[in-house]
């Protein structure tokens, strides 16, 4: 009998979950920053969603979060016209970096020296987090306001997505526009996984496969209703979206097919990323929660426990398993 997707819900956020991140795998595991309009950033073991600290400090909406690779930094983007740098193990804020408008994305470099930051100014900027002092980099060349920034090809490039209905490729050290990619919609998303140097992005209800650096089409997909984010498992067997209508949906990454949906949201999915392990997938929602859902539904990992029917001791018992219904921040 196939067995039921039980997500778990992690519950806190008073407000809509807009963005999500995970970190890289450390000697403690992983872990999962959420950005909300309640201005609170949280931060969660990614394999459970237990709660570990809050990051206060923003007085506005925060619109973007991120981890550094080793979980030791994370990084906000907010109304109130800037971005924070944290410490991610004592929950200390360390730096606040000034803008002119809205902040909704930051990121950092893989040696976690600089961040990338992108609003409604419609700048990119590159913050030398060794020098805080020190004006940033900025890069302009977009015409509305910045979605979302991404590095790639080992930092030596960035990728950005803007209201402009573009996505820009530039060079970093010359700040020049490498290549630009138009739509007949805004780009509601956009991941870069660094093995295989793929771009996903999500616009209307298309989801689409690029190579990152020749910005060249592999594949696209449309889903049955509109897509707010996509997300394409580590090992590329696979990918996840969710949108408008509450749903989650995976998908086979070669034939395109789709394979489930399901519905734990009460409200519209802002985003979905893939744990670096690829053993399950968080969706941040308008119901103010986080759910994390099995990749490889009914295995033992994280609070999941699969109860297979030979330990129950009857014959005739459906197969179970069980999990904690709720976590509460």
């Amino acid at each position: 009998m196939a067995m039921r997707q039980t997500p778990l819900t992690c519950s806190g956020h008073t407000r809509p979950v807009v963005d999500l991140a995970f970190s890289g795998i450390t000697p403690y595991g992983y872990f999962l920053i959420s950005a909300c309009k309640d201005g609170k950033p949280m931060l969660r073991q990614g394999d459970t969603g237990d709660w570990i600290g809050t990051f206060l400090g923003h007085k506005g909406a925060v619109w973007g979060a991120t981890l550094n690779s080793d979980a030791t930094k994370a990084a906000t983007a907010a109304a109130d016209f800037t971005a924070k740098v944290w410490d991610a193990v004592s929950g200390d804020e360390v730096l606040t970096l000034a803008h002119k408008h809205i902040v909704k994305t930051v990121t950092f470099t893989q040696d976690s020296n600089c961040l990338l930051t992108g609003g409604n100014d419609k700048l990119l900027r590159i913050y030398d987090l060794s020098s805080p002092d020190t004006a940033p980099q900025e890069i302009a060349g977009h015409t509305s306001a910045i979605k979302k920034a991404l590095w790639c090809n080992d930092d030596k490039q960035i990728l950005s997505a803007a209201e402009d209905k573009t996505i820009r490729l530039w060079d970093r050290n010359s700040t020049e526009v490498v290549k630009t990619l138009t739509f007949d919609a805004s780009v509601s998303s956009m991941e870069y996984m660094a093995d295989g140097e793929i771009l996903v992005i999500t616009y209307g209800k298309t989801i689409a496969f690029y190579n990152a650096l020749s910005l060249d089409l592999i594949k696209a997909v449309e889903a049955p209703a509109p897509i707010s984010s996509a997300s394409l498992h580590p090992e590329k067997d696979f990918f996840v979206a969710g949108g408008e209508d509450f749903k989650l949906y995976k998908f086979d990454y070669s034939t395109k097919e789709e394979l489930e949906s399901y519905k734990g949201h009460f409200g519209p999915v802002h985003c979905v990323r893939f744990s670096p392990d690829g053993e399950l997938y968080a969706s941040g929602s308008e119901d103010g929660t986080l759910r994390l859902w099995q990749t490889a539904v009914g295995k033992t990992y994280g609070l999941w426990k699969c109860v297979l029917p030979e330990d129950l001791g009857t014959e005739n018992s459906e197969q179970l398993y069980t999990v904690p219904p709720e976590i509460k921040a």
